[in-house]
């Protein structure tokens, strides 16, 4: 007997994730992850690394809390913002039972966690205008217990209608919760929904350290919602998911001097972006350039297959979107430093 067969049905039928480290690739210019070109520098105290460390620590707790404007009994610090991702669906979803819902194309793992844990998916597309169905997303309120939004969503970089949300969370209320991923919200922070976390206890955030604050290294994101689902989260998180080392690392990043150092990241990046999506705009052999407002572009090109293998043969490793429903010839690029941008330039000024 092969010891697959051991393994839960759903694991057997399970692909994957693709995450970029998986899809992997020969290259000197990684643009393929919307990782920072940088980390910053942090200073370590080992002297408790004998020691179990904190289920939440309560300097990265309080830290994060005064830096979202909640309160620390609303935030869960996690491995990721995957890991708060998966938290969710194994706190509200009953396996073999409940749906969560979801608007692609966007962020992969939303149905990765579902799957792996047993939990149908119900996809209720982005309309034409790359905004979230919230007329087809009310009318499955009754069918999920979760639905899943990212703004700005990944890949295509579109945020999410306000309007539109507070209908859906109207409609949600006792129903189901609502779950805007704002992994990317401080490339843009006057679009973060958090000031509805007052009034609306089914609205949840999911938030990271990986893109602006330049720390994807260490797996630190936050869970922000109501003090009643985060005590139900923390029934459910492992007893110490954040190792001493990451929890240091965290706290000085969130403190006055890492918050600058921060911003000082994100507006370098958002020039950068700036001015590659007025580049690429002026571009023969791009149809179309996605909504700017994560550390990344979404580019359609005339011939996205043949764009992404002529980087790839010049060592510059993007993320091909070309197979998802909609994204035909669409190149996801990470913004990088600026020599890499300019990197990302020359070959397509090249000949085909």
């Amino acid at each position: 007997m092969s010891i697959t067969k051991l393994a839960r049905a759903q694991v057997q039928a399970l692909t994957p994730y693709q995450s970029a480290r998986r899809i992997g690739g020969q290259g000197h210019i990684w643009l393929n992850a919307n990782e920072a070109a940088d980390s910053g520098e942090y200073r370590l105290d080992c002297s408790r690394l004998n020691r179990y460390p904190e289920c939440q620590p309560p300097q990265v707790i309080n830290a994060y809390a005064a830096y979202a404007g909640v309160t620390p009994e609303q935030v869960l610090v996690s491995r990721g913002g995957d890991e708060g991702i998966e938290l969710l669906i194994r706190t509200f979803c009953e396996p073999g039972l409940d749906n969560i819902l979801l608007c692609t194309p966007t962020y992969g793992m939303y149905a990765i966690s579902a799957e792996t844990n047993g939990v149908g998916i119900i996809d209720v597309p982005l309309n034409p205008r790359r905004q979230p169905d919230f007329d087809g997303i009310i009318e499955q309120l009754d069918r999920v217990k979760l639905v899943f939004l990212c703004s700005p969503n990944n890949p295509t970089g579109d945020l999410v209608d306000k309007a539109g949300l507070v209908r859906l969370l109207d409609a949600a209320n006792n129903r189901a919760l609502v779950v805007v991923d704002e992994a990317y919200i401080e490339f843009c922070p006057e679009f973060t929904q958090a000031d509805l976390l007052a009034d609306y206890p089914q609205l949840v955030l999911i938030r990271t350290l990986s893109k602006a604050f330049g720390l994807a290294g260490i797996r630190c994101g936050f869970t922000l919602a109501s003090p009643e689902v985060i005590g139900l989260l923390q029934k459910v998180i492992a007893p110490y998911p954040i190792p001493e080392p990451v929890a240091q690392i965290a706290a000085q990043a969130l403190s006055d001097s890492g918050l600058t150092t921060m911003r000082a990241r994100v507006d370098e990046i958002n020039a950068l972006k700036t001015r590659l999506a007025e580049q690429l705009g002026q571009h023969p052999q791009v149809a179309e350039v996605f909504a700017p407002n994560g550390n990344y572009l979404l580019v359609r090109f005339t011939a996205g297959a043949a764009l992404f293998a002529r980087m790839a043969r010049a060592g510059i490793i993007l993320r091909d979107f070309g197979s998802k429903p909609g994204l035909s010839d669409c190149i996801r690029i990470t913004i990088g430093n600026s020599a890499e941008m300019d990197a990302v330039l020359q070959v397509l000024q090249q000949e085909q």
